[in-house]
């Protein structure tokens, strides 16, 4: 048995911090500090430490099981695949490639992400593929895109945040859902820094805010037009900046206007002396950063509202400069990685579009395909799982547990168990895949090697540090013995590093350009962050080069690196079209470990870029976009029937579904169970006390927990926290209604009415 110290990264949320893993007597493994990593310096949270419990052989799955009558039973590989084989080949001979529907997870790394998305399009050649992820980020990504041409997640490091002047915390409980970076936060105001948090509750990120603020659910953008508001009335708009780097500022301008303090305090609740301290706090350091997380995003309305918190950074001039700007904190361990490689509905690899002919063309070549064989853009997450049982009929998921997962959770149950074949791979038996036909035990972190790439843009090497149990296969070997029984007996290698190669080939030139980053690479220098163009790398004939520009001053380029592969390309063609910083702002000076690196042959080698937009947008022009936006309601308001507001969240010792951390024991024991937690006045107009069962009714279910006491909570909201199914399933209650943009359902915002439970 292997017994020298592994370093890798937890398995869980999008720090992916730094860990060592020490192979154990028992066949798992033992979690040590690893204070070489900067994201986290050594500290984990619970669930990384706990992060070996879901290895052992009582917890996790290591045999196929087929189903046979209402039970699944175990079966050999041979015939578990056969099986699934067989049920997507007869679904797409009797209602075509679209009758077949893939499911992926933000969990998967960058290669098997890369890999299922080309699965689904040149094996099955379905267009039906979307990934949870959609669940998670979608909001803001339309708006960074809209705003900058560019999604990724912080335009700058970690390290960046305590440096500021002022943060902007909207709608993310950090305490809780990624204790290690809150010493960042710690560090801002040891610094002189001031923080500024968001959220309807007052959580335990909240307690260390300078300025609380909890306004209604779902009233977020209101909120953000208001501070523009008097950042214009006030004078604090930075003439300069929106002169030289942005566009649209106009119809931007006469959009916040109209929304004066003292209505935007009807609204939001937010007070408008509070409102006027933001702003003092926020515009009088010379730098300062907004960061959202999942409050203002997972709404009807969230690209809408993230945006708005764009143009206070742009009026404001806290973008596009060092130590200021707009963030947004990923969840999923490989969120970021796993939307830019493929698996989300309307992308190819590298972040391309689905139905640029160029992006597609790149693709195909790499791929070996035709382009036009490709499927178009298909369904996202939540409109594929409503279509299961009808326009699709078989379902391959991965990584992902959507009984618990999707809104309106008992409708998507019922559309699961309405299916002709479900197939699922995953490590423990999920609600999800104890309704599936087959079954197939995968690897987890710690047993496969693979790449993810984490909320800074980070792209870090998970390596093996144990061997998987006898009857576990690796997510890659699954989909490359698929494919071989669908006819495809190449182009589905298994080795992760050779996936990672193609990977590489099929994202040179796009938005999210990883030619330049190798495995080597990302062993020696602790992560690389993307853009990273290669050398090595050509553009693709049908992309013509950006503008040309003097010797050396093409932002963030390294010599021998093509033009506009540089930054963040995603510019059309013939357009500078960069998103990097300043030269020389990436290289020597930023990053002294790989100064004067070289490819391994003299080339110099691309440092990666830590900061984005420091010399430009990655805008056809060069400017980030305001965007005109005007404050409206949640799809469901209260009324006289449902008059509260729920809004979900997580707590800190269980993670996503809970389908791993609910298996283990001591994270149980801190969070055993669903909870209702109420304000006080709201407590005592129901007549319930401090643990009795209280159902929570909206218009799509109902859900009981015990209540959960505290005036750390607005008096007309409740909050569920969604790890858990059964009667305490707090997706039940919540709405699907989808943002017209990101296709985000509106997990924050639901009306509910409350009822006693009554032994």
């Amino acid at each position: 048995m292997q017994t020298t110290v592994t370093p890798t990264h937890c398995p869980y949320c999008a720090l992916q911090c730094g860990m060592n893993l020490t192979p154990a007597p028992d066949g798992t493994v033992e979690v040590s500090e690893r204070a070489d990593f900067p994201v986290n310096r050594g500290a984990l949270c619970g669930k990384g430490r706990t992060a070996p419990a879901v290895l052992a052989s009582n917890v996790r799955l290591t045999s196929p099981l087929v189903r046979s009558g209402d039970a699944l039973v175990p079966a050999s590989w041979d015939e578990a695949l056969d099986r699934i084989a067989a049920g997507l080949r007869r679904t797409r001979e009797e209602y075509g490639p679209d009758g077949v529907g893939v499911f992926g997870g933000g969990g998967l790394t960058n290669e098997k992400a890369y890999t299922l998305g080309k699965f689904a399009r040149v094996v099955l050649g379905t267009s039906q593929i979307d990934y949870n992820g959609r669940f998670c980020m979608s909001s803001a990504a339309a708006a960074g895109i809209k705003a900058f041409g560019l999604d990724r997640g912080l335009p700058f490091p970690l390290e960046d945040v305590p440096k500021t002047g002022c943060v902007i915390l909207v709608g993310s409980n950090l305490a809780e859902t990624m204790p290690p970076s809150l010493r960042f936060l710690t560090e801002l105001k040891e610094n002189g820094g001031t923080l500024i948090v968001i959220d309807p509750r007052r959580t335990k990120t909240a307690e260390q805010a300078d300025l609380h603020l909890a306004p209604r659910p779902g009233t977020d953008l209101a909120l953000a037009l208001g501070l523009l508001h008097l950042v214009i009335a006030e004078g604090r708009v930075d003439e300069e900046f929106v002169q030289e780097r942005t566009v649209g500022w106009e119809d931007a301008r006469a959009a916040a206007m109209a929304h004066w303090p003292e209505h935007v305090e009807r609204i939001t609740g937010v007070s408008v002396p509070e409102l006027r301290e933001t702003v003092r706090l926020f515009c009088e350091p010379e730098s300062a950063m907004v960061l959202t997380a999942r409050g203002p995003e997972q709404q009807s309305k969230g690209t809408d509202t993230v945006g708005a918190w764009i143009n206070l950074c742009l009026a404001t001039g806290r973008a596009g400069r060092p130590l200021s700007g707009y963030g947004c904190l990923t969840g999923q361990g490989n969120g970021q990685g796993g939307r830019e490689h493929g698996q989300k509905a309307d992308q190819l690899p590298g972040y391309r579009k689905l139905d640029d002919p160029a992006a597609r063309r790149h693709v195909a070549e790499v791929w070996g395909v035709d382009p036009d064989s490709l499927p178009g853009p298909g369904r996202s997450a939540y409109e594929l799982l409503d279509a299961l049982g009808t326009d699709i009929r078989s379902l391959l998921l991965m990584a992902s547990n959507p009984v618990v997962s999707a809104p309106r959770a008992a409708h998507i149950e019922e559309r699961i168990r309405s299916l002709d074949f479900l197939a699922v791979c995953d490590v423990v038996l999920s609600e999800t895949a104890a309704l599936a036909d087959v079954v197939l035990p995968v690897t987890q972190w710690a047993e496969e090697t693979g790449t993810t790439t984490n909320l800074e843009g980070r792209v870090l090497l998970r390596r093996r540090a144990i061997t998987p149990p006898d009857g576990v296969r690796t997510d890659l070997e699954v989909l490359h013995e698929l494919a071989a029984r669908l006819g495809v007996e190449k182009g589905f290698p298994t080795d992760p590093e050779e996936v990672f190669e193609e990977l590489r080939r099929a994202s040179a030139g796009g938005p999210a350009d990883y030619s330049g980053i190798t495995y080597r690479r990302l062993a020696e220098e602790n992560g690389v962050f993307w853009p990273c163009p290669s050398g090595e790398t050509e553009e693709p004939a049908d992309r013509p080069s950006p503008a040309t520009e003097p010797a050396g001053a093409a932002p963030g380029r390294t010599e021998g690196a093509p033009a506009g592969a540089a930054a963040a390309a995603g510019g059309p063609a013939g357009s500078a079209g960069e998103a990097g910083e300043p030269a020389g702002a990436t290289g020597a000076a930023n990053r002294p470990d790989i100064a004067g690196g070289a490819a391994g042959d003299g080339r110099a080698v691309h440092p990666g870029t830590p900061r984005l937009f420091l010399g430009r947008f990655a805008t056809p022009d060069g400017r980030a976009r305001f965007v005109s936006v005007s404050h409206r309601a949640t799809a469901e308001e209260p009324d006289d029937e449902y008059p509260v507001l729920l809004t979900t969240g997580r707590v800190v010792a269980q993670y996503q579904s809970g389908a791993q951390t609910r298996r283990v024991a001591e994270l149980n024991a801190a969070a055993p169970g669903p909870f209702v937690e109420l304000h006080p006045r709201l407590a005592a107009r129901l007549g319930a006390a401090e643990g009795d069962p209280v159902a929570v009714v909206s218009r799509r279910g109902r859900a009981v927990a015990p209540a959960r006491i505290t005036a750390a909570i607005r008096p007309d909201t409740v909050f569920m926290p969604f790890h858990w199914p059964g009667e305490g399933r707090a997706n039940t209650l919540t709405n699907p209604a989808l943002d017209p943009t990101s296709r985000m359902p509106e997990f924050k915002a639901c009306a509910v009415r409350l009822e006693a439970v009554r032994s």
